[in-house]
């Protein structure tokens, strides 16, 4: 722990509100013990201000430093002296100087008299910095023998690209390809969209070539006709067993890129266009082959078409057939209800039966629709190609191949919802509403093209197969999905398994293009897990930190909710419960620290003892009338900090009556802390973190959520104590709406002026 911390209060970010001089001079007076160096300084980031205080680290004075001005976000690299010194911030700026207001709502004039307000904030937040770094300790991270090699899964275009990357940077790859060649699906394509400028025409596929720079690299190790059966360990220390003929072997592998590709989607969904009915109505994946081959034709009777229409979009017809998948769920909830009281689900999983054509593929099938125009232009010049579509989506540069085919005189477009798919005589009739014309339409074809939906692999087997506590496969982000989880707005190639980094249509759909450089983010994120293990710091998204869970298990009692609570299978567990770290695997989020009843889980640099104590630091007036109402904001350093950060920097300001704790997530928060501040007599506490659900923000993808599920608990507590669980709440903020979080405070505040003080105040 620091015993000897030094304390640098910045003055360019108090001022002019503030006298630093004055501030520190508080300091010396309430934590002169801890705090040996208390220095005030005109702007600590200066070359002046970092000299400063390295002279007193080098003089050996202090084994701390605490930087007391601008916000963390804000010259995060500068303060830096050395692995043995422990550096913290305290956000004077953003969270005190520019974001206060008196109660009445009026701005504090410069250089008239401080408002006790404003006094009792800064006085609050600087012995919290204090009491925060006593109870920090500098992290001690493991350094486990570490294996570099990348497992690449899958040899169609996207793993091929991935193996060239990750070769390209040096490091050894296994390629494991189950069939008995390379290639994959784009081996079947007789060209691919625009890969190159000027962007007008399809273009060959480039797989010969891949193939080819593939097995000619000394650095790359080709498997097929190979599966992966199991993957067992921790980042950086996987055993992977590979399966070839009866026969198994075992690797060690330092980090998985998957790239296992699609299949496509069952063709059943497709009956109410005819499908399977009528015999000239074919999927886009069988036109393909059917060019691939050679030649188009009708398939009732191998005669070239004169006219081919493509339908873009099916969603809408499929419908019925959704809902009446999703009618099967409830019979299948019901058989797990059944399970014996105390009986634990072992980790199973349930394929995709019957998957859909997703809404969001609709860039790829307006794409192959535009493709596949093209080759009935190229092969039957006399011939006419129709797309019928509801959305046309080529976004950036493929804008350019949409008009190349708007200006083909033999490629007819138009906007409607196709209705349905009948045959007259020889020709089929497609029958559409809400057309460009205004009404419902017919059109005659010789042959009618439906769009392939993409079932990603993992929607049908686990495919990666992990031996994890948690089970084979990835988590199910829901039904009809499939696809390897990530957080696409964040970290777009990390699955919720650490160290396996997910590429290509496994990951979404997507077109050649995008999955070549798919391949390359997946292939250096590999690398970076392993560099990073080997290392002892964490990976992503809290990338370089050196601390990671630290159990007591001599109070631990065997609850699992730790294990099943932790988003990333990080954690196993033995016969009796007993929780089975893998550091490598490890976020580093806290969810397992929130979850623990016993709290016997800690950080060297984050824990329960350390908010618990700030909390306690702070100075609660025992009346409402005699120095405000106290509200502490729990705010998660993802998404909610920076927004406050940026509220506070562009003028908005809030209420001097709340204090904030910086929390790395909100799965993190434990209910202990609510505790504690309830029996001070706090007023309220809002835990103000990222947005969950389908479409989730959280940086640990469950954090907000678990912790949503925690308040339910926690206001069924403070009802048996007479407290109003309204006093507790759980706001939901993105990083861009900064502009929300000061009316989401006030909105708080006047709620818990409008209830009163809690009863516990003054006891």
């Amino acid at each position: 722990m620091a015993e000897k911390i030094g304390v640098y209060i910045d003055e360019s970010s108090v001022a002019p509100l503030l006298n630093a001089e004055e501030l520190a001079a508080y300091v010396k007076e309430k934590c002169g013990g801890a705090c040996p160096i208390v220095k005030a300084h005109k702007r600590l980031s200066s070359p002046d201000g970092v000299a400063m205080i390295k002279a007193d680290v080098d003089g050996g004075e202090i084994d701390a430093v605490l930087i007391c001005g601008t916000s963390p976000r804000v010259d995060w690299d500068v303060f830096t002296f050395g692995d043995k010194v422990l550096v913290d911030r305290v956000n004077l700026r953003e969270f005190v100087t520019l974001s206060y207001k008196n109660p009445d709502g009026s701005s504090v004039a410069a250089g008239g008299p401080i408002p006790a307000e404003l006094l009792s904030m800064v006085h609050d937040y600087l012995r919290m910095g204090v009491v925060k770094m006593q109870k920090m300790s500098r992290p001690n991270p493991e350094l486990p023998e570490t294996n570099k090699t990348i497992l690449v899964l899958g040899g169609g275009f996207t793993g091929l690209n991935a193996a060239l990357a990750a070769a390209g940077a040096g490091a050894e790859v296994i390629l494991v390809e189950k069939s008995d060649k390379l290639g994959g699906r784009a081996a079947g394509l007789y060209k691919t969209f625009p890969m190159s400028y000027p962007y007008l025409e399809a273009t060959d596929t480039g797989i010969d070539r891949l193939i080819g720079l593939v097995t000619g690299n000394s650095k790359i190790k080709v498997r097929l006709n190979t599966s992966l059966k199991q993957l067992a360990g921790a980042p950086a220390m996987y055993e992977a067993t590979l399966a070839s003929g009866g026969n198994e072997e075992k690797l060690p592998v330092g980090s998985v890129v998957l790239a296992a590709g699609w299949s496509p989607m069952d063709t059943e969904a497709l009956a109410p266009f005819g499908y399977g009915k009528l015999k000239n109505v074919v999927t886009s994946a069988e036109f393909e082959a059917m060019v691939k081959a050679g030649d188009i034709k009708r398939p009732s009777d191998g005669k070239a078409p004169g006219s081919v229409a493509f339908i873009v979009d099916v969603t809408k017809l499929m419908e019925a057939a959704t809902a009446e998948a999703v009618a099967e769920i409830p019979a299948e909830e019901a058989k797990a209800e059944e399970k014996k009281e105390g009986e634990e689900e072992a980790p199973s999983f349930n394929p995709i039966k019957t998957p859909k054509h997703l809404a969001y593929s609709s860039e790829l099938t307006s794409l192959v629709a535009l493709k596949q125009a093209n080759y009935v232009r190229e092969k039957l010049p006399d011939a006419v190609a129709m797309i019928v579509y509801d959305n046309m989506m080529v976004p950036g540069i493929n804008e350019r191949y949409y008009r190349a085919a708007q200006d083909n005189p033999g490629i007819m477009l138009t906007k409607g919802t196709v209705t349905g798919v009948t045959e007259e005589g020889t020709s089929l009739v497609v029958a559409a509403k809400d057309t460009l014309l205004g009404g419902a339409i017919t059109l005659a074809a010789d042959l009618v093209v439906l769009p392939t939906g993409l079932v990603p692999a993992t929607a049908l087997d686990p495919t990666i197969n992990l031996l994890y506590r948690q089970g084979p496969a990835f988590p199910d982000l829901g039904l009809f999905d499939g696809f390897a989880d990530s957080n696409y707005i964040c970290f777009p190639y990390e699955t919720r398994r650490t160290g396996i980094y997910a590429a290509g249509c496994v990951r979404q759909p997507m077109t050649m293009a995008q999955a070549r450089e798919d391949a390359a983010g997946a292939a250096l994120k590999a690398i970076q897990c392993v560099e990073s293990a080997s290392h002892g710091v964490a990976v992503h998204p809290r990338s370089g930190d050196l601390s990671y869970p630290v159990f007591n298990f001599v109070r631990c009692t065997q609850c699992k909710r730790c294990t099943e609570e932790c988003p990333f299978g990080a954690l196993d567990d033995d016969e009796k419960g007993t929780p089975k770290p893998n550091p490598t695997r490890c976020r580093r989020c806290g969810t397992c620290m929130g979850a623990c009843p016993e709290r016997v889980i800690s950080f060297d640099n984050y824990n329960i003892d350390m908010i618990g104590s700030m909390i306690r630091e702070c100075e609660i007036p025992p009346k409402i009338e005699e120095g405000g109402p106290r509200v502490f904001i729990l705010a998660c350093e993802n998404d909610a900090y920076p927004a406050l950060d940026m509220a506070a920097i562009r003028g908005r300001k809030w209420s001097p009556y709340v204090r904030i704790i910086p929390v790395r997530c909100l799965g993190s928060v434990n209910a202990i802390w609510v505790a504690d501040a309830m029996s001070k007599g706090v007023d309220g506490v809002m835990l103000l973190g990222c947005k969950y659900g389908d479409d989730y923000q959280c940086h640990f993808v469950k954090g907000s959520e678990i912790c949503n599920r925690r308040k339910e608990n926690i206001a069924e507590s403070l009802k048996r104590l007479g407290v109003e669980p309204e006093r507790v709440e759980q706001y939901q903020v993105a990083i861009d709406e900064y502009d929300k979080v000061p009316d989401m405070i006030d909105q708080f505040m006047d709620m818990v002026l409008k209830i009163g003080p809690n009863p516990f105040k003054g006891y």
